[in-house]
């Protein structure tokens, strides 16, 4: 390949590239202002030089194939070749879903990663862009790096990068630029897939899934997942043609919002309702969300999803062989998987929202499993949650079993008492109407003058906080993750800002109410959590201080 040198670029500081709990997200226009993309990459790769010597060293690269990851994944192979990295392993024409990056950092021993995603968030040029840097344990780079990088960010002047032709991503197989210096184009899907043939046993899959009398129906919502899920669920697994939809990752996600909620997911529940298909799933965007339906339109909240997998890990393969040696949530999530962990006696690990914050327990190796409420499933096989392998899970336990979805999620309620859990999404807000919501929310905090009150939905306020976490991995302290109220018959209802989002604020709205009686656990969600919702939505004056009557999306 042509090769002329190095070149530094003088540059402008950028005050807004401060990552948020997944990465820097912004709107694409941004990413692709001059200089924008490349003052941040060099802001990551000059913290990485100062904390060791990076020559030589191998960086995993790719992303969802939204607008720019193509264009994005040429400019960072040509800033890593001038900062002094040996290899950049890509994956082919770009393309990589988020817990194949985890799994190959891994695989390959590699320095790191660079994703290329606004996961959720919808894509093209209109849509939003978004990077994220994996450190060597295949998860998310911990905030004492992403601090690091957002304050380099504010004082950069010049960024180094290779005059070097583009590299054919389209094409498999190695280029050599020079002496020090290989990028290799890699199948997306093989290392992956591979690993799964490790932790599920295919032949049981596929003995379920192959089956005449077995349906399922996996949208891909034009997202990553697609190579992944029809590599799996079709060719390996048996699974009739057409079981996977919408699999070919487009620019714009084919016009769909590619988050796997009830909302947009759509074709999915309307798939799932008319009764035809047994097994239902959907992802997001870099593949690492899931959202797990059954027949008739039986939806199963991740909350309750990581709860079953943990509870059934017996019926799958790998977890019955390794054991569960703890098990975690995010603070946020319903507390079902609490109940698991009670009852299987082993340790339950209440987190910040964000992946990180897992990695550090499986990497000290204290946690198996652990789950978010929105959408995010995982276990210790790589650092990043991975919405194709909750699926696989799924899969064994109903293979195992015999029973369908919602045969398996009652009988877990039978067993350990329901979870009631509900989201409210306020999305887009204007950013001073979210603060203002929150500063609201933290006076009562201050002053504990709701502790004791009788509200009017009849339960009774037992404690509140915003919550406060340290790591016993490192003794890192994490604050302000969410305002907490806590009744006394262990109803909670949860307010926090989303880092998510790539403009205005998201608030978040989180309520769970805990009902041990079997009688009451087949109760209609929205009847069951109504006096806890109103209370709710009146305690945070949602619409006096943002004008809004109705959240955006409820899951």
């Amino acid at each position: 390949i042509h090769f002329t040198g190095m070149m530094k670029i003088a540059t402008k500081a950028f005050l807004d590239q401060k990552a948020g709990t997944s990465g820097l997200r912004k709107s694409t226009d941004v990413f692709m202002q001059e200089h924008y993309l490349e003052n941040f990459i060099q802001s990551i790769f000059s913290v990485l030089k100062k904390e060791t010597d990076v020559s030589g060293q191998t960086l995993v690269l790719g992303g969802d194939g939204r607008y720019f990851v193509k264009s994005a994944a040429q400019k960072i192979i040509k800033l890593a070749h001038a900062n002094g990295f040996g290899k950049v392993i890509v994956g082919h024409h770009g393309i990589f879903s988020t817990p194949a990056v985890s799994c190959i950092i891994r695989k390959e021993k590699a320095f790191g990663g660079l994703i290329l995603s606004a996961s959720h968030n919808p894509g093209g040029m209109d849509g939003d862009f978004g990077v994220k840097y994996n450190i060597s344990n295949g998860g998310p780079a911990p905030s004492s790096i992403t601090d690091a990088i957002f304050v380099a960010s504010k004082s950069i002047t010049e960024y180094e990068i290779s005059e070097m032709e583009d590299v054919d991503l389209d094409a498999l197989g190695e280029t050599r630029v020079d002496d020090s210096f290989v990028v290799d184009v890699v199948d997306s899907v093989d290392s992956y897939v591979a690993m799964c043939k490790e932790l599920f046993d295919f032949n049981a899959l596929k003995a379920l899934v192959s089956s005449a009398s077995f349906h399922m129906h996996v949208d891909c919502l034009n997202g990553v997942a697609g190579p992944y899920a029809k590599r799996i669920f079709e060719e390996e697994l048996g699974a009739m043609e057409g079981s996977v939809v919408n699999f070919s990752p487009l620019p714009d996600f084919g016009g769909l919002h590619p988050d796997p909620n009830l909302v947009h997911a759509h074709n999915l529940v309307e798939k799932m309702n008319s009764g035809e298909f047994d097994f239902g799933a959907a992802f997001d965007g870099d593949a690492d969300r899931n959202m797990i339906m059954g027949k008739d339109g039986f939806f199963v909240t991740p909350s309750d999803s990581v709860a079953i997998i943990a509870a059934c890990y017996e019926h799958i393969k790998y977890l019955k062989e390794g054991g569960l040696k703890g098990v975690s949530r995010s603070m946020p999530t319903g507390a079902a998987l609490d109940h698991v962990a009670k009852k299987l006696g082993v340790p339950l690990y209440v987190v910040p929202t964000g992946w990180k914050f897992f990695g550090n327990l499986m990497d000290a190796g204290l946690l198996t499993i652990c789950g978010e409420e929105s959408f995010g499933t995982g276990s210790d096989h790589v650092r990043e949650k991975d919405g194709v392998w909750a699926a696989l899970c799924w899969l064994s336990i109903l293979a195992s079993t015999g029973k369908s979805v919602r045969d398996v999620s009652v009988d877990h309620w039978m067993k350990y008492g329901r979870n009631f859990f509900t989201r409210y999404d306020y999305e887009t807000v204007p950013s001073e109407a979210g603060a203002a919501v929150m500063k609201h929310l933290r006076a009562f905090i201050d002053d504990q003058s709701l502790v004791g009150t009788k509200f009017e939905s009849g339960h009774v306020l037992a404690t509140c906080d915003d919550f406060k976490y340290v790591d016993v991995t490192n003794d890192e302290v994490t604050e302000k993750q969410g305002c907490r109220f806590v009744f006394e018959d262990d109803s909670r209802i949860i307010f926090r800002l989303s880092g998510t989002g790539s403009s205005g604020a998201t608030i978040r709205m989180y309520v769970d109410s805990f009902e041990s009686d079997s009688t009451k656990c087949l109760n209609d969600v929205k009847d069951q959590l109504k006096p806890l919702v109103d209370a709710a939505i009146k305690l945070a004056k949602i619409e006096e201080l943002t004008g809004r009557k109705e959240p955006s999306v409820i899951t």
